[in-house]
């Protein structure tokens, strides 16, 4: 064989290749997510800042009990309860009536809307939120814990409530977040609330069993 076939017979091959490789990427980034399995002893640890950026976990997650539609564990060493989806129920932060930021099976192009009462314990204040939220895509998102393939959400939200000395809030918040099946986890959110600024989260390293 001539050395100018074998190159056009190996830039073919390689081609090929590519194009096998991107199609396999293409179909598992465009699998649903379904829900988790979480165990016992899983754990995430969180770094979460406003205006300067950090990788210094502030917030650890750790799984004590595990039942069909409950996860019960601590939040830095409190009690904390989430759904069987993940979701926070309550928090040392916060309580919410109705919680579905994740709506399991996930796929792009999957939109919900839900009702929701809400508690922040450092003020006492209370109220509601009704909530759109919308699986826009596949990304791949960097954080401390290292590179995930994601599903990007966006939520948006009508905020409505008071505090014990009588303030009213009243506005629009909103949420976009990347959940990593491989983490079993929101590995990164940007939340923003027109009370308290832009939040961020992302996760810094994770213990979860397959």
């Amino acid at each position: 064989m001539q050395p100018q076939t074998v190159r056009r017979t190996r830039h073919r091959l390689f081609q090929c290749a590519a194009a096998a490789s991107f199609l396999l990427s293409a179909s598992v980034r465009a699998e649903d997510a379904g829900r988790p399995h979480v165990s016992v002893g899983d754990s995430w640890l969180f770094a979460v800042y406003y205006a300067v950026p950090s990788t210094t976990p502030n917030r650890t997650w750790t799984i004590t009990s595990v039942s069909p539609d409950r996860l019960v564990g601590t939040e830095n060493g409190e009690p904390l309860t989430l759904t069987g989806e993940l979701n926070v129920v309550d928090s040392p932060r916060q309580s919410e009536s109705n919680p579905r930021m994740l709506s399991f099976p996930l796929k792009v192009g999957k939109r919900w809307q839900f009702k929701s009462e809400w508690l922040f314990k450092p003020k006492s204040s209370r109220g509601t939120i009704a909530m759109d939220v919308v699986v826009v895509g596949n990304e791949t998102v960097d954080v401390p814990a290292g590179k995930f393939e994601a599903f990007r959400l966006e939520a948006t939200g009508e905020l409505g409530g008071s505090s014990p000395s009588n303030t009213f809030y009243a506005g629009q918040t909103t949420t976009t977040y990347w959940y990593s099946p491989v983490a079993k986890a929101v590995v990164k959110s940007v939340h923003h609330n027109p009370y308290q600024g832009t939040t961020t989260v992302e996760l810094v390293s994770f213990k979860a069993r397959p």
